[in-house]
C-alpha cells in the first residue's frame, strides 16, 4: 500500500500484460498488491484478493487483447470482488480496449461491441476507466463515469525526431479515416502527408489502388492505431518503395499482431515497426523489425495527477520543438 495526499492507494495487475504493471509501479513507486487468480477445471475463472483494499485508491492494469474473452471477464471478476470488498475507487487501466473496433452499426442486425464492454465494465463497478488510443473517440460517450483516453502520439514523434533528424520525411495514412492521425503526426514532425487508396476484395485482404501525395526521395512514416493482421502495412510499404520512397517505418500503439502479422511484417519492405507496449508480445510475436517503446512513464504519471486531483490534458499534449 502507498499513501499520497491522505489517500491510501494500491495497484493490482492482472494477467494480460503484467510487464506492463510492473514498469508502472516501479515509475510512481506504488508496489504492487497481491492477487490470486486461477483457473477451475472447467475454465471458469477464480479470484482471491490477498490484501484489504477497504477504503482505498484502486488501480486495475489490465489489456483485453487475445483471448479477448478471457482477459475481459477475469478483469470484471476483478472489479466485482474489489467493489464487494469495498474499496473506495476503482479505476480500470485498460491501455488497449478489445472489441473498439465495433463501434458502430456497418450492417443491419450488428451489435455495438465497444458500447457493450462499457456497460460491463460500468455494471461490475469501475468508477474510471484509463485507456490508451482509443480506436474511435466516441466510445467515451459509451460511458457514464469518467474516461481518459491517453495518446501515444507524442511518445512516437519524438522517437522519430531523435531517429531522423533533418532528413526528408513524409506522414502516410494508411487508408482515407486516418487521414487525421497522420495530419496530427505530421505538424508536430513538420511533415507532409499521404494517403494509401486501398479496397477489400475480401475479408482480411487488401488491394492497393494508388497513392495520393507525393512520396518519392523522402522516408515514409506508416502510422495507425492498431496493426492487427498487417496486409494493410506491408502491402502500403511495397507501394510506397514502388512509388519511390527512401525508407518505409511503421507505427502504431496497439501490436495486435494476430497471424500471420509477424510473417508479413518480416517479408515486406519495412524497415522499422514502432510500437508501444499497451499489449504485451509473446514470443512468436516479436521479430528483429518490431521496436516496442513503453508507455508506463505517462500511465504512471495520469494515476499520479488522478489521486493528487491534477488535471490530466498536459499528458495528451508534444512539447518538442
Amino acid at each position: 500500500m502507498a499513501v499520497f495526499s491522505g489517500h491510501k492507494v494500491k495497484l493490482f495487475s492482472l494477467n494480460s500484460n503484467r510487464p506492463l504493471a510492473e514498469e508502472i509501479s516501479k515509475e510512481c513507486g506504488i508496489p504492487l498488491s497481491q492477487c490470486d487468480v486461477k483457473r477451475f477445471a472447467d475454465g471458469e475463472i477464480g479470484l482471491n484478493i490477498e490484501e484489504t483494499v477497504r477504503g482505498h485508491h484502486v488501480f486495475v492494469v489490465q489489456s483485453t487483447q487475445s483471448p479477448v474473452n478471457e482477459n475481459i471477464m477475469e478483469l470484471l471478476i476483478m472489479i466485482d470482488a474489489l467493489k464487494r470488498a469495498s474499496a473506495k475507487h476503482i479505476n480500470v487501466i485498460m491501455p488497449y480496449y478489445g472489441y473498439s473496433r465495433q463501434d458502430r452499426k456497418a450492417a443491419s442486425r450488428q451489435p455495438i461491441s465497444a458500447k457493450l464492454v462499457a456497460n460491463l465494465l460500468q455494471v461490475a463497478g469501475a468508477t474510471r476507466v484509463i485507456a490508451m488510443d482509443l480506436h474511435a473517440a466516441q466510445i467515451q460517450g459509451f460511458f457514464d463515469i469518467p474516461i481518459d483516453n491517453f495518446v501515444a502520439m507524442p511518445i512516437l514523434v519524438q522517437f522519430f525526431k531523435d531517429l531522423l533528424g533533418d532528413e526528408k520525411v513524409v506522414i502516410v495514412s494508411p487508408d482515407h479515416g486516418g487521414a487525421v492521425r497522420a495530419r496530427e503526426m505530421g505538424n508536430a514532425l513538420h511533415a507532409p502527408i499521404a494517403i494509401i487508396d486501398k479496397r477489400r476484395p475480401r475479408v482480411n485482404e487488401v488491394e492497393i489502388m494508388g497513392i495520393v501525395g507525393d512520396v518519392s526521395g523522402r522516408v515514409a512514416i506508416i502510422i495507425d492505431d492498431i496493426v492487427d493482421t498487417a496486409g494493410t502495412i506491408g502491402s502500403a510499404a511495397d507501394a510506397l518503395k514502388a512509388a519511390g520512397a527512401k525508407e518505409v517505418y511503421a507505427a502504431c500503439t496497439h501490436p495486435v499482431f494476430s497471424h500471420p502479422a509477424i510473417e508479413r511484417i518480416n517479408a515486406s519492405s519495412i524497415r522499422q515497426l514502432i510500437c508501444t507496449n499497451t499489449i504485451h508480445l509473446s514470443e512468436d510475436k516479436q521479430s528483429d523489425k518490431v521496436l516496442q517503446l513503453s508507455v508506463a512513464p505517462l500511465l504512471a504519471q495520469g494515476i499520479m495527477n488522478i489521486i493528487h486531483d491534477k488535471p490530466l490534458s498536459r499528458l495528451f499534449e508534444y512539447n518538442g520543438s
